[in-house]
């Protein structure tokens, strides 16, 4: 039995154990060709992939992960997720095939440079500016300096776009002269992704990364598209060439490119290229090595995985037997006709399968939770290396295909409206006969490896009763042996985490710091006003009917902002005559003020805002405004009741 007293991780359980070694025997672990595909073309890195901030804080870094040098795995992680995790430690620049280079290990996804006429292209620019400056110069170390002729974002996730301002000069963003490529409809799911819900996904994603997890063998080893979550600064530009539709072209810097559309695949805005001249096919991030998230833990539209198989079908169509050479926007390339073929089919089919084996036992009536229970993968693809469920799982992504066809409601009127956590926690205790009934029976079943159904039990203690430290200490205890046994990173991550705010409560975090100013100048102002909306408190709003006219002289544009029945809309090319207020002024001065560069008042008495009207109106407005918490509990009740 574990030490309840202790708030330190625990070693493995002998059930755990057993699983480790079963998961041993079952796989093939002799196959080691990823590991010479990993390191091939290497040709060079900076020290432990470190990258600094220039404040000098540490925006990435692998020597704290040193301790996956290891070849055998420890019997706290999954030995599956172990050799996933030491494929991900290679760092640096590689060649791909002669003029396409990868930077990998710099931060979770890739970059990828192809080398024009007298530039290079740069695909995806990873999380933070700073480590796209360190992997461009990285390039230019080992290829030499050659200007930047196209940046292009391969789909909206920010691990993709987030560092673009470190590969493009302040002239370059001024005149425009560098294109930047993405699919179409870029903008829109990259706000709604990625900062209309922004704050709830970062807490989320903390469970999913486990970025406050100490890195070792009990803790943090991977998130099976690579390490971590890079620290840096991030923004978010605006593209200016949209790619429209599968069959399209590009010539950039004497480069021929082929476009591919694949959106609501992997990110509902996503799109797959083949480069003629380097018989080169790039797939983004839809044919990695490993079963990819349905929907990730930090939340998303839930991703068609119908489509998802159809696309990586239309690939095969479009280009097998063509590319000699296959990368991804993650992971390691693949070289071979035979093997990038092999490798798109059983990818295809992973997703194929997944989708209608879910489909079918869902329409015999199986629930979610049913389908995880029931389904397997058939041999060829569950043996699969690049099959595995590293990020994401068979389990959690039957009940995604699930909820995008059904819904989050199994159709059992008992799951219909059931009481909150907290009032269900306490009648589930009260049922179960007090706290030291469940405890006695966790404590017997932890010792018998029974951690799911353990795990359940102790949550609605945990609900119910918050401050028992025996019913926390056990829960914590529990989910660390499901963390250990987890070959999905994600799930290892979540569980963890879970166990550690049990044991410590949640980390100490700085305040969340104001939008950049790059990100608010590529929204449109629409966007703006929609970021306003979800901010308005409904309850203080009760009651008020506000009406502002803006006029913005730089863009021409116009708008009214409306507040009534306690929703904020706007309406577009029109002002209203009653009007409370009406502000003229450059957008960009809108935009200084959101990201606290300066105050409305200030830009007022700059002469920057002319004004009509009564002003205090605006400030009645966004005395209204919700302020999101960059903090909230999961694993145990929050302490005041949010409304």
């Amino acid at each position: 039995m574990t030490d309840a007293t202790s708030n330190e991780p625990k070693d493995a359980t002998p059930s755990v154990i057993a699983q480790q070694t079963a998961m041993l025997n079952a796989l093939p672990f002799s196959d080691t060709r990823d590991f010479d595909d990993a390191a091939r073309g290497f040709l060079g890195t900076i020290e432990h992939a470190k990258i600094l901030h220039p404040q000098g804080r540490t925006v990435w870094s692998l020597e704290p992960y040193s301790f996956l040098s290891a070849e055998q795995a420890p019997p706290t992680v999954n030995p599956s997720l172990w050799r996933q995790s030491r494929l991900n430690m290679q760092h640096g620049l590689f060649e791909v095939v002669p003029g396409v280079y990868q930077v990998r290990g710099l931060d979770i996804a890739n970059m990828t440079l192809i080398e024009g006429d007298s530039g290079v292209i740069v695909v995806d620019t990873l999380t933070s500016i700073e480590g796209a400056r360190a992997a461009l110069d990285l390039y230019y170390r080992h290829r030499g300096q050659r200007p930047v002729a196209a940046v292009i974002f391969t789909h909206t996730h920010t691990d993709h776009w987030g560092g673009a301002r470190g590969v493009l000069e302040e002239d370059a963003l001024a005149t425009g002269r560098v294109p930047i490529i993405a699919p179409n409809l870029f903008m829109e799911h990259a706000v709604s992704e990625n900062i209309i819900a922004g704050p709830a996904m970062l807490r989320r994603a903390q469970y999913q990364f486990g970025p406050f997890l100490a890195k070792g063998v009990r803790g943090q080893v991977d998130c099976g598209l690579g390490k971590s979550m890079a620290a840096g600064s991030v923004a978010l530009l605006r593209p200016t060439d949209l790619i429209m539709a599968t069959g399209d072209t590009r010539v950039i810097d004497g480069v021929e490119f082929e476009f591919q559309m694949a959106p609501n695949s992997e990110a509902p805005a996503e799109m797959h290229f083949f480069l003629p001249r380097y018989k080169l096919l790039n797939l983004a991030e839809n044919c990695t090595h490993n079963f990819h998230n349905l929907l990730p833990f930090r939340g998303a539209d839930v991703r068609d995985a119908l489509a998802w198989s159809k696309y990586l079908g239309e690939a095969l169509r479009l280009w097998d037997g063509k590319a000699e050479a296959m990368c991804g926007q993650h992971h390691w390339p693949v070289w071979g006709r035979e093997r990038i073929g092999t490798m798109i089919r059983q990818q295809r089919d992973l997703y194929k399968f997944a989708h209608d084996q879910t489909i079918r036992l869902m329409n015999h009536g199986l629930t979610a939770a049913e389908i995880a229970e029931t389904i397997q993968l058939p041999k060829s693809l569950d043996g699969a290396w690049h099959g595995r469920g590293y990020y994401g799982h068979i389990r959690h992504n039957v009940k995604a295909i699930y909820q995008k066809y059904l819904g989050w409601y199994d159709a059992n009127p008992v799951n219909l409206d059931p009481l909150p956590p907290v009032a269900s926690g306490r009648k589930y205790v009260e049922y179960m006969g007090g706290a030291d009934a469940i405890l006695a029976r966790a404590r017997a079943d932890f010792d018998k490896g029974e951690f799911r159904f353990v795990a359940q039990a102790l949550s609605h203690l945990v609900f119910a009763e918050p401050d028992n430290a025996a019913a926390r200490a056990l829960l914590a205890d529990t989910l660390e042996q499901l963390g250990y046994a987890a070959e999905s990173s994600t799930w290892r991550n979540a569980y963890l985490f879970g166990a550690q705010e049990l044991r410590q409560g949640m980390p100490k975090t700085p305040p969340r710091p104001p939008m950049p100013r790059e990100t608010l100048a590529a929204l449109r102002t629409e966007q703006l006003w929609d970021v306003l909306g979800i901010r308005l408190h409904g309850p203080k709003a009760e009651g008020k009917h506000i009406v502002l006219n803006w006029r913005f002289s730089d863009t021409g544009e116009t708008f009214v902002l409306n507040l009534e029945n306690s929703a904020l809309t706007y309406s577009e090319g029109v002002q209203a005559e009653s009007a409370d207020a009406s502000f003229t002024l450059a957008r960009a001065t809108l935009d200084e003020v959101i990201a606290k560069l300066t105050s409305f008042p200030e830009a007022v008495a700059a002469g920057k805002v002319k004004l009509a009207g009564n002003p205090m109106k605006l400030a009645e407005l966004m005395g209204l405004m919700d302020e999101f918490p960059r903090m909230f509990e999961i694993v145990e009740p929050k302490p005041a009741v949010v409304v």
